[in-house]
């Protein structure tokens, strides 16, 4: 029904517009009573083989909602009811911004894509935290965090600490995002020194809290072998507890969209193999010595059996979602229980 009624229609207005008034009509209609029960009967899918427990949390399943979707995590528990077994809010930062300029959202229909260059924009962490304050713990909640555009990357550790402080009692796990290619000079903080020492300092405040909450680190698709082993090291001496494999790309090899040569990151079935071929590198070469969480170009139950058959722990979607529409998270969840 969404592939043929919902999507075409969708697909006729402004990707970012539609993506605020999809939000909108959702929400509204949960205030329609029983329609969080009706949703959950259509789209959630149970099995004890789903289960996973990983860096402490108790996961009802391992299809999760990627950073991106919920920034303001103003949706994470009506988007919990199609299925997931957890949500990541933002990227945050310690002030709102408004981001790029508009428009800087692309649909790419010929190569099932998306290209974004949002960069950043959100509400703030302050105004996220009381959103997330209602949560009671029922939505299982990461928190991506990241820096403000104007903040020099020598002050950046700042702005991590800052979210990481006013985050911590509201979220289960932690992501620092230093590889989105929509922020000015953001993905330098992939060097060795700069992003040790943003994790070091993270690490330190995670230490004295009462009970720490588990850190990972998303990276980007287009860092060489060399770098990724760079970031086995990192892993291993800053003690952080995984890594997200992958945020977006900016390589556009193979792609037939009208809109490809677009500026930002690219989201969506080209980057599938790409961000498959770097879980399985970074699993095999650190032994599987962490948590990975696998994203990038999930649109069928297949490709996400893919990148747990690749090493990957959990599995997150973001652009599969908006393309294949949320049956595709009780696809998967189906098919991951009969391995």
């Amino acid at each position: 029904m969404y592939k043929t009624f919902i999507k075409p229609i969708l697909f006729l207005f402004d990707p970012e517009n539609i993506h605020h008034t999809v939000f909108k009509t959702i929400k509204l209609i949960h205030f329609i009573p029983g329609i969080n029960i009706v949703i959950r009967f259509i789209y959630k899918f149970s099995h004890p083989g789903l289960k996973r427990n990983i860096f402490g949390l108790k996961f009802q399943n391992p299809v999760g909602l990627a950073a991106g979707f919920d920034k303001d995590a103003k949706l994470y528990k009506e988007l919990n009811n199609f299925g997931f077994g957890f949500i990541e809010i933002g990227t945050v930062t310690p002030k709102s911004q408004l981001g790029n300029p508009k428009k800087r959202l692309f649909r790419l229909k010929k190569d099932s894509a998306l290209i974004n260059r949002m960069g950043f924009n959100n509400d703030g962490v302050l105004k996220v935290v009381d959103r997330l304050r209602n949560n009671n713990n029922n939505v299982i909640i990461g928190g991506n965090i990241g820096k403000n555009k104007f903040t020099p990357n020598d002050k950046a550790v700042d702005d991590y600490n800052y979210c990481f402080d006013i985050l911590f009692d509201y979220v289960d796990y932690f992501v620092v995002n230093v590889s989105s290619p929509n922020t000015p000079k953001l993905r330098d903080l992939q060097e060795k020194k700069p992003l040790t020492l943003i994790l070091e300092s993270l690490q330190n405040l995670n230490s004295h809290k009462k009970e720490r909450k588990p850190i990972l680190l998303k990276i980007s698709p287009d860092l060489s072998k060399n770098a990724l082993l760079d970031i086995i090291d990192i892993v291993n001496l800053t003690k952080i507890d995984g890594v997200i494999a992958t945020n977006t790309t900016l390589d556009r090899n193979g792609l037939i969209s009208k809109n490809k040569n677009q500026n930002g990151g690219l989201s969506g079935k080209p980057l599938c193999d790409r961000s498959t071929e770097v879980i399985k590198f970074l699993s095999e070469k650190s032994n599987k010595k962490f948590t990975i969480i696998g994203v990038g170009g999930i649109h069928s139950a297949e490709d996400a059996i893919k990148k747990i058959n690749a090493g990957a722990d959990l599995i997150q979607l973001y652009t599969g979602f908006i393309y294949e529409g949320p049956s595709l998270v009780k696809e998967i969840n189906k098919a991951i229980a009969k391995i």
